[in-house]
């Protein structure tokens, strides 16, 4: 079964993010006390586990957060997750899919310097969210239902 395996807040941009052990999703918002929250296509960021693991063969001591993603998935296949999709996490908390990817930096994140390679623009996924509510580590995620 799929599920959050972290999620992880910053109260700036363009700095790590930090894993906490729950957070509260608010409708047409994002997570409360996360700098990409608001009125918006990119409220709440996801990244497979899975991916990150590829990163972290290079990079062992990676900690999650450091591509500035919100949602970490394990058992999920995002690469199939189209725009539009609806995903749910935990019982009440729903996200539609809206953008695959994103430009990067132009010189490059930390994590492209030190890998020579970025997740994120490839593989990331971006998010409204539609249903708020609570979301904690370890939670199922139900994808790609269409509304």
């Amino acid at each position: 079964m799929a599920f959050v395996e972290a999620i992880c807040i910053s109260s700036k941009k363009g700095i790590v993010k930090k894993a906490v052990a729950q957070a509260e999703f608010q409708a047409g918002f994002g997570i409360a006390g996360d700098a990409h929250g608001g009125d918006w296509h990119r409220q709440v960021s996801l990244l497979a586990g899975e991916s990150i693991d590829r990163v972290k063969e290079k990079l062992p001591a990676l900690k999650d957060g450091a591509f500035a993603e919100n949602i970490v998935t394990r058992g999920l296949n995002l690469a199939a997750v189209k725009v539009g999709d609806r995903l749910r996490l935990g019982g009440e908390v729903v996200l539609e899919i809206t953008q695959i990817g994103k430009q990067c930096h132009n010189d490059g994140c930390a994590i492209k310097k030190a890998t020579g390679d970025c997740i994120m623009p490839k593989e990331g996924l971006f998010a409204k969210v539609v249903q708020g509510g609570t979301v904690k580590a370890g939670d199922p995620v139900v994808s790609a239902f269409s509304h």
